[in-house]
């Protein structure tokens, strides 16, 4: 690993020697992130005195593996803990992963299938879940690795899995607690079904299909007494076979004398009524009349609990029609749609069909169709949870970023329904009931129960669901720190600081982690919400490897860098806090592995010119500010403009807005540091007798400014700051990682007004000179004379006493400096002569020898007709009392001044061709 820091200098060959001269991210990230891990700089002290920041990760699930999702949430943790922990907060970032019940069954079921072409039914419950627990210990943890190369300064100690031992425990206690409370209950409800993954999904976990295409199939039921018939429509003629009633609004005229008439099914021969409900029927859609299957409809099914009405399922797990279909025994559901249609057509049943648009429910995992089944199964009562956890939103006590989501937040949470929480799967928590062979009743227990409590009978057999696994998430921030026991853990880090996640499991999981911490913690279990947004390929689709769009975040830490990806990812996180989608290119990454080099390149400039440089003796001269260390203007320049680049980027990261803490370190490290600062270090210390002194100046603002700009960057950029901190020489008493120091906060001792006015002008007049060097193709190589014209003696004073930084950034043999209507005559003005402004500065430098007359003066007579043109059109446009009468005062003040500007720019032009002899 590198030298830990010194104060003592290096000789500049040393420094080369130890200092590579290109950046390689491959050869600095592993080594210090090992390092960071070996000295166990990411764990936190529940018993330290400091004040507690925590983050506990969103958990990824033990089947994934790491994308951009993935990297930009980590990242964002990453740069709020680390920033936290340089700031003197006890941070903890607590990390773990989710058991996921459906996605791992199914990939060890998968692997069975393939190994040994057995189901898991072939092998019994025991030996399937012993078979994922061995998965999950040989492959489970591969995203954890993948944190680690991200750069995540996660607490290893603390590493959760909610599946161990001490979390079941509190997913137990959680279930049998909201038991006792009458908030879990056992019913027979509709639910959603997934055929494929054979178990119940909860209203989120079903995905909606919008604008699907469909048919609206109408056929007649006759009326037993003969009388007529009654047509119902529906998309799913499959379900008529479980149909028993068939349902008109009252009040229609049409279908009053129907009500109360019997039906007998003409493909089941099952009889039922023709029944009146107000609520299911709309008398203005279609014939008035709607065929009413309790078991495979939601609204019919309450329509059903409304009028009595007997639940008939017709599909068994896996979608295929029950004997209770009759002749339609044995067909998948799809297949019996068919059938049935064909089978009311040879009644002459049949009464055509008509277009229909509508939504179709898909398995968020799967994506299969979900099919509404009567079922028993487990449910959470919400509204009770609900309510102060919209309560605790209204008061603040958890606020979101964005806070435009806390509307959404509220609207679904006001419009809550009851949480299915058991799943038909065999990986996951089992329910902790057992049903009784003597009494049949249930008994709920924390531990395995001996007797029914009931009536105390033995014969007692567990519930074969287990939970949904969102029912142990749902504990995430407190079960981790050792809940259900009064743990230091509980005490220090709960509430939680942060929670940083997708927008896409607000309701998933943000809304229900805040029911379960306020009923069983008493308090909200985070104090900020920031919802991040998705991560898409360039032109804004989503990623997917089906559209073959989808970026490895690990293939692009291998090219470039983690680093590099993360300041992307920071960069584009403005996005993100404004509720749109981050549209991700490797571009991004390209730039930033730019930057990346260019710290490098300015820390290898730096290192190669500190012989005979003291940190400590420098430290002492600057300690109380500026003036007693007698620093030229460039070095209070940079040394102030620190500090409002700390102010930047802390305000920036208080504000949650990660995007603009980025860009102002990069705008100080790049605009200012490297491509200001540095530049005026080169030429000062090659300077024709600089003495030990100057060097000594110059030597010292580079390594503060430099020094600090790594701090300030390193919650961002972790390995490179770390790899540059190291070599820079420091005082004595510096921890032994740039991770542990503080990180920067702003000295007012070295705010300089002043030497910043001064620096903005002398800026000024250097960019105007270079802008005219290129625009007249000057050789880089020619030395120029620059004559200023000024129009006070303060800036007069200002450029007189800085003309050296003018002549060597400018590449000037002289400067010379004048003040406006001075009678001095200057020869060189009457020639010809190239012009600009800058501010009120007037910039010229003499052309005689460095162009050619001609060329020039037919290039200023091309500038002069576009100028012409362009104030002839906003003289037509300002002289049209429409225009004037009508446009905004505003947008009339902004032409009338560009006009002003056109005026002077040819009053400028006509006398630079004059000069040139034109």
């Amino acid at each position: 690993m590198a030298d830990f820091p010194t104060n003592k200098s290096r000789s500049d060959a040393e420094t080369a020697s130890r200092y590579a001269k290109n950046y390689d991210p491959a050869s600095i990230e592993p080594r210090w992130y090992g390092e960071w891990t070996r000295r166990g700089y990411f764990h936190a002290d529940a018993q330290a005195p400091k004040a507690p920041f925590a983050i506990v990760i969103p958990p990824p699930n033990v089947t994934g593996a790491l994308h951009m999702g993935h990297a930009l949430g980590c990242t964002i943790e990453d740069i709020f803990t680390r920033w936290k922990r340089m700031a003197a907060y006890n941070a903890m970032w607590l990390p773990g992963t989710d058991h996921a019940g459906i996605a791992t069954q199914m990939v060890v079921e998968r692997k069975l299938r393939e190994s040994e072409g057995k189901s898991r039914h072939d092998i019994g419950r025991e030996e399937f879940v012993k078979r994922v627990w061995t998965w999950r210990q040989q492959s489970g943890d591969q995203i954890l690795e993948q944190l680690k190369r991200l750069g995540c300064s996660l607490d290893w100690e603390r590493l959760k899995f909610t599946m161990e031992p001490a979390y079941s425990e509190a997913v137990i206690e959680a279930f049998v607690t909201l038991h006792e409370e009458g908030l879990i209950y056992r019913a027979e409800r509709l639910i959603n079904w997934c055929v494929s993954c054979r178990t119940a999904l909860s209203d989120l976990e079903v995905d909606y299909e919008e604008g699907k295409q469909a048919e609206l199939y109408s056929f007649a039921y006759p009326l037993l007494d003969g009388s007529g018939e009654i047509v119902v429509a529906t998309t799913r003629p499959e379900t008529m076979l479980g149909d028993t009633a068939v349902a008109v609004h009252p009040d229609d005229p049409r279908h009053q004398a129907k009500i109360g008439r019997k039906i007998q099914n003409p493909l089941t021969g099952y009889f039922f009524n023709v029944i009146a409900d107000p609520i299911l029927v709309d008398p203005e859609f279609g014939s008035g009349a709607v065929k009413v299957t309790p078991a495979h409809d939601p609204n019919d099914f309450e329509a059903g609990q409304r009028n009595g009405l007997t639940n008939i399922s017709i599909l068994d797990e896996a979608g295929v029609v029950t004997a209770v279909g009759g002749p339609f025994a044995g067909l998948d559901r799809f297949a019996a749609r068919k059938a049935v249609k064909a089978r009311l057509k040879e009644l002459g049943l049949e009464r055509g069909s008509t277009p229909h648009v509508h939504a179709v429910g898909r398995c968020q995992r799967c994506e299969t169709v979900v099919e509404p089944m009567l079922s028993t199964q487990w449910f959470v009562k919400m509204e009770p949870l609900a309510k102060p956890a919209i309560e605790a939103v209204e008061q603040g006590k958890t606020r979101f970023v964005p806070e435009s989501w806390s509307k959404t937040y509220f609207h679904w949470m006001r419009n809550i329904r009851d949480w299915c929480i058991s799943r038909q799967l065999w990986w996951g928590h089992r329910i902790p009931a057992w049903t009784c062979g003597g009494c049949g009743k249930i008994t709920v227990a924390r531990q395995t129960p001996s007797a029914c409590v009931h009536c105390g009978d033995t014969r007692l057999k567990q519930d074969d669901d287990v939970l949904d696994t969102w029912f142990s998430s749902w504990l995430w921030p407190f079960a981790t720190l050792g809940w259900p026991k009064e743990t230091r853990e509980l005490k220090t880090f709960y509430p939680t600081s942060v929670l940083d996640t997708g927008y896409d499991i607000l309701f998933f999981w943000v809304a229900r982690m805040m029911m379960a911490g306020l009923h069983f913690m008493k308090k909200v279990p985070f104090r900020t919400v920031y919802l991040h947004t998705m991560v898409t390929d360039e032109k804004g689709d989503k990623m997917s490897k089906v559209k073959g769009n989808t970026i490895d975040p690990l293939v692009v830490i291998d090219k470039y860098g983690a680093d590099a990806l993360r300041f992307a990812l920071a960069w584009l996180a403005t996005h993100a806090a404004q509720g749109r989608n981050i549209k991700f290119s490797m571009s991004n990454v390209e730039d930033a592995r730019r930057f990346a080099t260019k710290i490098w390149n300015a820390s290898r400039f730096a290192l190669m010119n500190l012989e005979g440089f003291d940190a400590e003796r420098f430290a002492d001269r600057v300690a109380d500010g500026p003036d007693r260390a007698e620093l030229d203007l460039p070095e209070r320049w940079i040394l102030s403009r620190v500090q409002r680049a700390i102010e930047a980027v802390d305000e920036a990261l208080e504000d949650y807005r990660i995007s603009d803490a980025a860009q102002a370190a990069y705008h100080f490290v790049w605009n200012e540091l490297c491509d200001w600062y540095i530049e005026l270090a080169k030429a000062a210390l090659a300077r024709e007798g600089a003495d030990v002194e100057l060097r000594w100046k110059v030597q010292g603002a580079l390594v503060t400014a430099l020094e600090a700009a790594m701090r300030l960057l390193h919650p961002f950029m972790p390995f490179l700051t770390e790899e540059i901190w190291q070599h820079l020489p420091k005082s004595s008493g510096v921890p032994q990682s740039i991770m542990i120091t503080l990180y920067p906060v702003r000295d007012l001792r070295f705010v300089d007004d002043a030497s910043e006015g001064s620096m903005a002008l002398v800026q000024r007049v250097i960019v105007a000179l270079r802008t005219l060097r290129a625009e007249k193709n000057i050789a880089p190589s020619a030395r120029v004379t620059v004559i200023l014209t000024v129009g006070d003696d303060y800036k007069k004073t200002i450029l007189e006493g800085y003309r050296e930084i003018v002549a060597e950034q400018g590449r000037c043999s002289a400067v010379r400096v004048r003040r406006a209507g001075s009678t001095t005559v200057v020869p060189q003005l009457f020639g010809p002569v190239a012009t600009a402004l800058a501010g009120d500065i007037e910039v010229v430098v003499p052309l005689e020898g460095l162009v050619d007359p001609a060329a020039e003066r037919a290039k200023l007579a091309k500038e002069r007709e576009k100028v012409l043109s362009d104030r002839d059109w906003l003289s037509r446009k300002l002289g049209n009392p429409k225009f004037v009468a009508n446009a905004k005062a505003e947008a009339v003040e902004k032409d009338r001044a560009k006009l002003l500007e056109l005026d002077a720019a040819l009053i400028q032009l006509e006398a630079a061709i004059v000069r040139l002899g034109g």
